[in-house]
């Protein structure tokens, strides 16, 4: 998840107010961050991915002033007309579409902001971006161009420009070969004959979407007024984008100015501010949160967490939401707000109004035994998250991508599907730990979800165990012998037959066979592509088993 790093004096100025360093990182949980480190004078303060309004300090400080009652509602920000525009070429229309472009003018950069400008653009490229894939975006010194502005598609080789960090001229292809961001991102573009480009009236270059800025309009500490462009597949997420960046710039200190965008059949003056409205029941927020709060109470509670709110009638509120919440896309979203705005920490707790004889389930008595077994012969327990993605899942693991439960709404660009095994998950874990000592011995046990092929519709929940070793000799007969001895320890003979799967090297890797089929599943070692793609260097063996209830 994004970490966001920020003086205690850079919050303070922005909130308007001192307070105890103690206090206010017992305050930032209530908001929905988690403390990563802290010192004296820095903090690092990491947030869910669902809220990419907090990866500046500038929209931290937004919501603590209406945590604090500094400020209420949603906050107002004055735009005006710049007078320009930029032209988006229907060429682009099979390539990278969509635009949205704005001018935030007299924003203060020092060395500090310019860091946090940089980290706040890669954390949404992350979120909201999918890598770039999906969103890209672009803060340029809009002093040093002429404005109307052009996205266009480009043949690569006729143009050329200084791409950002360089001092050498090339062509569009050349970046992608020679300029190390080209390299990183080249596979976007793959495929096109033409690439998208972002000029000024003069011709000169600003970027080359989604791929790298121009040297030219880099920015500095002397920079005064900026260009944001935020181009992409999705042009909700494109207009999202740029909203939570503007307003970002807008609590520095900077005034929005917006943009005549000129599609083929359409002109949009972005950024548009508009609220969303939405519609909450009184007692659904009293009964989920456990509160016997009044329609009023509740609208000042929303007033606290930003939103705001007015009663509709004794039942009903109509909340409206800021511009640059894109985590609001439901009634329990408000809730949780509502929630948010009286504060978890006067919520009292209470036993609930029912009479149970508890046991415990069957299925958790089977997997802490597993644990047991795991833990004894000298494994870590590694806990991974159900979602993942496409790239990590299918890709990575040298498998085809086949049916599976994917996310309606993915608020990152790796938490896209539903997982069906745990390895790719352990290998992510190795991936982050090449740091650590080897050897390396971790498992996880946890479920899984198919989707029904025949209908398509329905899914199915399956336990599963999974492990890996990495050494410089993890090898067969290593995994082999702890296959054998985890079915042994739970009173099951293994048999074994080969098996051909794309994660493991050919010729090494069986299928394990146990009477009843009461453990089925495969082990071996992993194939070197699959390792490569995960960055890693040693050996690494593995299985993965399914039990049955």
């Amino acid at each position: 998840m994004p970490v966001i790093n920020f003086t205690y004096q850079n919050l303070y100025q922005l909130i308007g107010s001192q307070m105890d360093n103690q206090e206010l990182i017992d305050l930032l949980p209530m908001i929905g961050s988690d403390i990563d480190d802290y010192d004296d004078d820095n903090l690092k303060v990491e947030f869910f991915p669902n809220r990419p309004d907090h990866f500046s300090v500038e929209g931290i400080a937004r919501t603590l002033k209406g945590f604090m009652g500094i400020e209420l509602g949603i906050p107002k920000y004055e735009m005006n007309p710049s007078g320009t525009s930029i032209t988006i070429d229907p060429g682009l229309e099979d390539i990278r579409p969509y635009a949205a472009c704005a001018i935030v003018e007299g924003v203060k950069f020092d060395n500090e902001k310019l860091a946090q400008i940089m980290e706040f653009q890669e954390d949404l490229h992350w979120v909201l971006g999918r890598d770039r894939k999906k969103v890209a975006i672009g803060i340029h010194n809009l002093d040093v161009i002429t404005p109307p502005f052009y996205y266009k598609a480009a043949d690569p080789k006729e143009h050329s420009f200084v791409p950002l960090e360089t001092d050498e001229e090339m062509n569009l292809q050349e970046i992608l070969g020679k300029h190390t961001k080209g390299r990183k991102y080249a596979h976007i573009l793959e495929g096109y004959d033409k690439y998208p480009l972002i000029v000024d009236a003069k011709g000169n270059v600003l970027s080359m979407p989604p791929i790298i800025n121009g040297e030219l309009t880099k920015l500095t500490t002397e920079t005064a007024n900026v260009l944001v462009d935020v181009t992409g597949t999705d042009e909700k997420a494109v207009n999202q984008a740029l909203n939570i960046i503007t307003t970002s710039l807008a609590e520095a200190g900077g005034k929005i100015k917006t943009l005549k965008n000129v599609y083929e059949d359409k002109t949009l003056e972005l950024p548009d501010l508009t609220p969303k409205k939405m519609l909450l029941t009184v007692e659904n927020a009293r009964n989920m949160i456990g509160i016997n709060s009044s329609g009023d109470e509740i609208i000042t509670m929303l007033g606290r967490v930003r939103l705001d709110a007015e009663a509709v009638n004794e039942d009903e509120i109509a909340v409206y939401i800021p511009p640059y919440r894109i985590d609001v896309l439901h009634e329990v979203d408000i809730i949780e707000n509502v929630a948010i705005g009286y504060d978890f920490r006067k919520i009292e707790s209470r036993l609930p109004d029912v009479s149970t004889v508890a046991s415990e389930d069957p299925r958790k008595k089977f997997e802490n035994r597993i644990r047991e077994i795991m833990i004894g012969m000298g494994f870590t327990e590694v806990m991974s998250l159900m979602l993942t993605s496409e790239e990590q899942h299918y890709h990575k693991m040298n498998l085809t991508e086949d049916k599976r439960v994917v996310v309606a709404q993915p608020i990152s660009q790796d938490r896209t599907m539903i997982r069906k095994s745990l390895l790719n998950g352990l290998m992510e874990f190795l991936e982050d730990n090449t740091h650590e000592e080897l050897p390396q011995k971790i498992f996880e046990v946890g479920e899984v979800v198919y989707l029904d092929e025949a209908t398509e519709t329905q899914t199915r929940g399956v336990g599963k165990l999974a492990a890996l070793i990495t050494h410089s000799t993890a090898n067969f007969t290593e995994i082999k012998s702890v296959t054998a001895s985890v079915l042994s320890n739970l009173g099951l003979k293994m048999d074994v037959e080969p098996l051909d799967h794309p994660s493991f090297i050919q010729g090494r890797c069986a299928m394990v066979v146990t009477e009843e089929n009461k453990l089925t599943g495969f082990f071996g070692e992993i194939s070197p592509k699959v390792i490569s793609n995960f960055n890693l260097e040693y050996p690494v063996v593995g299985f993965e088993l399914e039990y049955k209830e």
